[in-house]
């Protein structure tokens, strides 16, 4: 972008970065008399519309992200058939010249700015957003010290429908990548919780865990090595810290902290325990260790052909390194039986979220994260994709399917949400994957905590299904906090 001046307002003074994708430009703001960051889609990318879509896909994503630990966006924009974004200025280094130009950091300094990372991504996770691109050079020092998360230039909602970059593709950059990205699977927010327990291993030792001379030699050593122990190349690290970098390196995306919050939370705690002076003086180690198990190695030709682009693996390669079996969250709830059945209005039942329902779609929706919605903390909830289409779903709707355990009669089900204004009915069945033929109550608007749901029906059903089928006004996605039922 050869003008001076973009969009009328924003006077470029002087480049300052550059990537595969974009550009990125130091500018004055006349509008505003600030300084701020200019990101320019590279000029032979503007005419491809799967660039010009993530580019933009970019600039939406973030601006619904507002945390001290995230860069902010504030404008978008187009001149001359290039795309732009305008970010807030953060005068200072990145993280990768913070660790290359000193010793490796204090215990100390590397939690408080890992904790900082943690907290920003959470946010965004909650938003449904993974970055998938984690690693120190994304990470800006303002004038304070403070870290702030930049770069969603390969974001992507959670498991979205139509992403621009889908299953089978690899990205990312190698020193800091997932196995399951490495492998082309996809990556959710137990991806970036590698990718950060990564960063934090390098800021403590200013090595990278698994060196290599190419991309494929590095994603081999993550997909088939354990995490080494930081302690290895620096005793003085506490045990627990060094158990919560493994646990975060683990292999499987369900052997990892729960979620990012949970990770930044243990990451407090070893601060605290660092603080007072109290690591590793009989202090038990709260970090659970990685679950050992069997694991073929990988041959590095899946890599190979994912890098160039037309990557295959083979389903038997998936059952394989995930095995069988229900994932994380969707676990027992205490309480709920096979014999957990109603048959009065007043007698509560248990209703276990265990899946999504997406017909219409590629057939899942956040499916991992199902249980969130029943565990009975209104501080979690299931989530479906983020549409930009919004109120919009572009397909007759998508669902939580919701098991009782054993066929039962209902009166009622209650949801609790934090994104009201979603329109939902009741659907019933005899399969947890569908179909669901009885339409079970009336559709309405979701409002706020226990919203109601008359069933219709008498019939006994042991699968319920919170059918979605538009969005709220001011949300893109839809959550679901809490479900009650009797």
């Amino acid at each position: 972008m050869d003008q001076e001046v973009v969009a009328g307002r924003y006077e470029l003074e002087e480049l300052v970065g550059t990537g595969g994708m974009s550009s990125v430009y130091r500018a004055h703001d006349r509008l505003l008399d600030r300084k701020v960051a200019l990101k320019v889609l590279h000029e032979h990318y503007s005419g491809d519309p799967e660039y010009v879509e993530r580019f933009r896909r970019e600039a939406r994503a973030v601006a619904t992200l507002s945390h001290p630990n995230v860069v902010t966006v504030i404008d978008r924009g187009e001149q001359d058939g290039r795309e732009f974004i305008v970010f807030e200025y953060v005068d200072g280094e990145n993280l990768k010249r913070l660790i290359e130009q000193r010793e490796p950091l204090s215990v100390e300094r590397a939690l408080e700015l890992s904790i900082q990372v943690a907290r920003g991504l959470a946010v965004a996770h909650r938003e449904g957003l993974v970055h998938r691109d984690v690693k120190p050079q994304n990470v800006l020092l303002n004038g304070e010290g403070e870290a702030k998360v930049t770069d969603f230039g390969i974001a992507r909602a959670l498991d979205v429908q139509r992403g621009v970059t889908q299953t089978g593709t690899v990205l990312g950059t190698s020193d800091y990548i997932a196995p399951e990205q490495a492998q082309g699977r996809r990556a959710d927010e137990q991806s970036d919780v590698y990718s950060l327990g990564v960063v934090l291993y390098e800021l403590l030792t200013k090595q990278v865990p698994f060196p290599g001379e190419n991309f494929v030699a590095v994603a081999m050593r993550h997909i088939n090595e354990p995490p080494p122990s930081v302690r290895d190349r620096r005793p003085d690290v506490p045990q627990r810290v060094d158990a919560a970098i493994r646990r975060a390196m683990a292999k499987e995306p369900a052997d990892r902290f729960g979620s990012m919050a949970e990770f930044g939370r243990e990451l407090e705690a070893c601060l605290a325990e660092q603080q007072s002076g109290a690591a590793d003086e009989g202090t038990q180690v709260i970090a659970p260790p990685v679950r050992r198990q069997h694991r073929r190695r990988m041959s590095p030709w899946p890599i190979v052909l994912a890098v160039s682009g037309v990557l295959v693996i083979g389903a038997a390669v998936y059952v394989l390194i995930h095995g069988p079996g229900v994932t994380r969250l969707e676990q027992h709830v205490p309480g709920h039986s096979s014999s957990n059945t109603a048959s009065s209005t007043n007698t509560p039942v248990q209703l276990r979220a265990i899946r999504a329902y997406d017909p219409d779609g590629d057939g899942h929706e956040n499916d991992r994260y199902a249980g969130l919605a029943t565990d009975g903390d209104a501080e979690t909830s299931w989530s479906t994709e983020r549409y930009y289409d919004a109120p919009s779903l572009d397909k007759p709707g998508v669902g939580l399917v919701l098991d009782a355990g054993a066929p039962v009669t209902l009166h009622r089900i209650a949801l609790t949400t934090p994104t009201p204004g979603f329109t939902a009915k009741i659907l019933a069945g005899e399969s947890s994957s569908g179909p669901f033929p009885v339409t079970a109550s009336a559709a309405q608007q979701v409002q706020g905590p226990g919203t109601p749901f008359t069933i219709d029906t008498s019939q006994k059903h042991r699968y319920w299904v919170i059918w979605i089928t538009e969005l709220g006004g001011h949300f893109e996605s839809a959550r679901i906090a809490g479900v009650t039922a009797s």
